[in-house]
């Protein structure tokens, strides 16, 4: 499988599920057998990913990333070793840490509820090619994803401006917003991932869908029975 189809997802299910540590190996940068250049991505997402164990409170050395040809069975075997050997070191998974680990599961519940919004919140840098190991450090800062993670944006559809077109009902990947024909959508905000995509939905024209800065109080949904939008032609 090329490296960049690794996913954030697959890193943080993997210690979520209470793998002590994780390696990500792929095909030397600027070798990629396609245009795509997959492995590029693979190194930021790891580069980002480690930023969210420092920020939950894991060593960021338990996830590892390592580039090679796919003739380089050595250098694969080398590689692994002293991975396995630093996971050793490290101790199992959060006792390591001395913290508890039914609390850092729960935090990696939680950051991967966020994961479609912390993706298309960094997605210029995760397509961004590192030429440097110099830079890997400065590509994601720990408070860059400090903020990220704990003042997510919130999204809110104006009840003013809502045509009831059902198009970011239709769009919402994880079936949060409420509606009906006629009626003024609602976004169940314990269900949406934050992940924009019925902001970029809603047709410019309306612009009924906000999107709120991290913190920002998102206003109380109307009532269902104040939902109905009025008959066009003034008709009720």
């Amino acid at each position: 499988m090329c490296s960049g189809r690794v996913d954030l997802e697959f890193i943080l299910r993997a210690f979520a599920n209470g793998m002590d540590g994780v390696f990500v190996g792929g095909c030397r940068l600027g070798e990629c057998n396609y245009i795509t250049h997959g492995n590029y991505h693979a190194l930021n997402t790891v580069l980002l990913a480690k930023r969210i164990l420092e920020h939950i409170g894991l060593n960021p050395e338990r996830l590892q990333v390592a580039f090679m040809s796919s003739g380089e069975g050595l250098v694969f075997a080398r590689e692994v070793d002293k991975f396995n050997q630093k996971v050793r070191e490290l101790g199992p998974l959060a006792t390591g840490e001395g913290a508890d680990l039914l609390e850092v599961k729960a935090k990696l519940e939680a950051v991967r509820q966020l994961i479609p919004y912390i993706k298309v919140s960094e997605r210029d840098k995760l397509s961004t090619p590192l030429k440097s190991e110099e830079l890997y450090d400065s590509l994601f800062t720990l408070d860059e994803v400090e903020s990220l993670l704990e003042e997510p944006l919130s999204y809110y559809i104006d009840p003013d401006k809502c045509q009831a077109c059902g198009i970011c009902a239709r769009r919402c990947p994880v079936q949060a917003i409420e509606g009906a024909k006629g009626q003024v959508h609602v976004i169940d905000q314990d269900l949406c991932i934050k992940c924009g995509t019925c902001h970029e939905a809603c047709p410019d024209r309306f612009g009924a869908v906000e999107e709120l800065a991290g913190g920002a109080e998102v206003p109380p949904p109307l009532p269902p029975d104040q939902r109905s939008l009025p008959a066009k032609g003034g008709q009720s």
